[in-house]
């Protein structure tokens, strides 16, 4: 269960903290805290998938994988901002959000929507990551982008590929299967990562209390300004293949168009609100 990549490989000696803003430090000090979340994911799809051993022991490795990329963000973090104390943010972020780790079925209604609800979410990291990697000059944090953005584009394979497998024994219409995805994407204005921006940023500062929606937006208007119009057309066209929907016809085509101008037009509004 060994990743593929080291961390001690990456080229440290160029690291260029003058090539860092504080926005993209902030992001990644996010992102550091949710990826090395990825135990409790690992102990709540044990329990859905409790009887399919080889579901398991890839989750196993997609496991060791995730929490690979939490120990590599935040080791870059800590570089650029010695002050920044990960252990203690993570542990703050562990003791107020929390998975629900005693469910024995999917939340998903089903482990077929419980995988295409994964499928969404690596969707999402890897354009994520490629968009991180496009808009930064820092050379760490580029290559290091880089292999997280090839690690969750196979993670996304690994759980296509158990989901067709489950799609055979137990077919999901269309038409549920976007419901999840769509419930999938909703679900990204939730607590998790508004309240991993706070725990990483702003918890026990200053007294300042959480509220989700200031956070969630602190958190958006930083992370969207990174997306070019490639990132958003991969992930809508990774979305699309795990609910079975071509991406080749001319309605979808304008469907990703119309995203990527809500996506700008969102992060517009984001950005005229208070910092």
């Amino acid at each position: 269960m060994r990743p593929h990549w080291k961390i001690e490989e990456l080229p440290w000696d160029r690291l260029a903290p003058e090539l860092v803003d504080a926005d993209l430090l902030q992001t990644i000090k996010t992102a550091a805290i949710v990826e090395a979340n990825s135990a409790d994911y690992v102990t709540y799809l044990h329990n859905v998938f409790g009887d399919d051993s080889a579901f398991k022991a890839a989750v196993d490795v997609w496991g060791v994988e995730e929490a690979q990329h939490g120990r590599a963000l935040a080791q870059w973090a800590e570089r650029i901002d010695p002050d920044f104390d990960f252990a203690a943010r993570l542990a703050r972020f562990r003791a107020g959000y929390r998975l629900p780790l005693a469910a024995t079925e999917s939340v998903r209604g089903s482990r077929a929507g419980e995988l295409v609800a994964r499928c969404v979410v690596e969707s999402g990291t890897c354009s994520f990551y490629a968009a991180l990697r496009d808009s930064t000059h820092e050379p760490v944090l580029r290559q290091l982008c880089h292999h997280i953005a090839q690690d969750e584009a196979a993670h996304y394979r690994l759980f296509q590929m158990h989901l067709r497998r489950y799609l055979q024994g137990n077919p999901l219409g269309f038409v549920a299967r976007l419901r999840v995805a769509l419930g999938r994407v909703q679900e990204t204005e939730d607590d998790e990562l508004a309240y991993a921006y706070f725990s990483a940023n702003h918890a026990g500062t200053e007294e300042r209390l959480y509220e989700r929606e200031a956070c969630a937006s602190a958190y958006w208007r930083r992370a969207m300004a990174r997306y070019q119009r490639q990132h958003v057309r991969s992930a809508a066209y990774m979305i699309l293949a795990a609910v079975d929907l071509k991406p080749s016809r001319r309605w979808v085509k304008w469907g990703v168009a119309g995203l990527w101008r809500l996506l700008q037009w969102r992060l517009q509004r984001l950005q005229r609100l208070p910092a």
